[in-house]
């Protein structure tokens, strides 16, 4: 068991990196790069390169190899192999789980986590456009509909069935979403109308920037949904370490933006968009300290955040790591409400606050965190395994399932496959266990 200050330690440690990640790519959107000395702020160019930001991600995903060469350079120098006690207990199956007697995911097969590196890549950059138009805090729980899209998905190409209060859980992420959203446009409108009554005008109405700003982080959610869906296709047959895959995966997702380079730097290509001007964008990360500082810090916090995630999974609970996850969004919010970069506007507010609230109910109801209401029956009981331990453990760099999970340095912990400690058992109602 860890000590008691080590808990506290690594959940402080998730929401604090989890959510510097956020801030620091918004701040990093806002920093000029080029006409900084020009008295209008009309004429400033601001940092916009998403896909220079989505190579960011994949090389912080890429330092996830570290603790794992520690780990095995630790090993070679033992005189006797050393068993972790998650290696010596049998562990109860479950759902979705995989035998310990999966075959490892080693040679050419690694390359099958160049198609869950493929939709990363095409998501997150999709977020980092969203993130250009929206407020960091409607950003970020824009970003909470994925449990809507895993949810999907899996019915479709998993098989999976969802009972009656998850699919309201769904419609309810949904309607969070929607408030959110809305609420995040009025409030840029009235911010907008003030600066125009000072002088100050824009050519595009805010509120279409940050519905389309929406728009972009919901779309990209259908990536990152099948994403979850591949990793898990390929987890059920092969076993591989939660940070060995991020590592993989990082380092394919960063192979891919290499590759493409060539034809993103063609002239014909970076001058119909800015946000794939690739020479353009290294000019300015290489000239701008404060982008370039700022990027590694991100690379930096997504490579601790993946770590602390998967710790937490480890030495608490992937429930806990869910709620910790939520709190990492009102983090947000509030830092961002403190650095001025939105304001908190009444009646406006309380709509996003009701739709955050909605989007956390949700999420925590297809989880199974919170009981439905009355009205929903509810097919699931939970009993306690007898003699079974209270602790729900997973070794950091053992082999074995890629949880819901350590891929992704956002979100983690929202798909709600994994949130069952392994001594209890789930039974349908009317139906006894099939297992002793």
């Amino acid at each position: 068991m860890p000590s008691s200050l080590y808990v506290p330690i690594l959940l402080a440690g998730m929401i604090i990196t989890g959510s510097s990640n956020s801030l620091w790519s918004k701040w990093q959107d806002m920093q000029c790069v080029e006409n900084c000395s020009d008295p209008n702020p009309a004429h400033h160019v601001l940092y916009e390169q998403p896909v220079w930001q989505t190579l960011q991600m994949f090389l912080g995903e890429m330092l996830c190899f570290l603790p794992v060469i520690y780990t095995w350079l630790q090993a070679r120098q033992r005189t006797a192999p050393v068993f972790l006690p998650s290696d010596l207990e049998e562990v109860v199956h479950e759902p979705g789980k995989i035998e310990d007697n999966c075959e490892e995911l080693r040679g050419w097969k690694i390359l099958l986590l160049w198609l869950p590196a493929a939709c990363d890549l095409t998501g997150t950059t999709l977020m980092n456009v969203g993130l250009l138009y929206t407020p960091v805090s409607i950003y970020q729980m824009t970003r909470g509909a994925l449990v809507l899209f895993v949810g999907t998905l899996s019915v479709i190409f998993l098989h999976r069935r969802l009972w009656l209060y998850q699919w309201v859980s769904l419609l309810t992420v949904m309607a969070g979403i929607s408030l959110v959203g809305y609420s995040g446009s009025l409030i840029k409108d009235v911010v907008r109308s003030t600066l125009h009554l000072s002088g100050t005008d824009q050519s595009e109405p805010e509120v279409t920037k940050v519905l389309v700003g929406v728009f972009f982080v919901l779309f990209a959610q259908v990536f990152t949904a099948t994403q979850f869906v591949v990793e898990e296709k390929i987890m059920a047959r092969y076993s591989v370490a939660p940070l060995v895959a991020v590592g993989y995966e990082g380092l394919f997702g960063a192979l891919s933006i290499i590759m493409c380079m060539p034809i993103l730097a063609m002239p014909s290509v970076a001058s119909s968009s800015p946000f794939f001007d690739l020479p353009r964008g290294w000019y300015q990360l290489v000239n701008t300290p404060s982008v370039l500082y700022s990027g590694i810090a991100i690379a930096i916090s997504i490579s601790l955040f993946n770590y602390f995630g998967l710790s937490v999974t480890r030495h608490v609970s992937a429930t806990a790591r869910s709620l910790t996850d939520t709190c990492r969004t009102l983090s947000i919010w509030l830092v961002s409400l403190g650095l001025g970069w939105e304001k908190l506007l009444f009646p406006i507010s309380l709509l996003q606050v009701l739709g955050f609230s909605f989007l956390v109910y949700g999420t925590f109801l297809f989880n199974g965190l919170v009981n439905p209401p009355s009205f929903l029956r509810r097919p699931l009981v939970l009993e306690e395994t007898v003699g079974g331990e209270a602790e729900e453990g997973e070794a950091l760099l053992a082999s074995q399932h890629l949880d819901d999970t350590a891929a992704l340095p956002v979100d983690l912990g929202q798909s709600g496959y994994d949130v069952l400690p392994k001594d209890v058992r789930v039974h349908a109602q009317g139906v006894s266990s099939a297992e002793d």
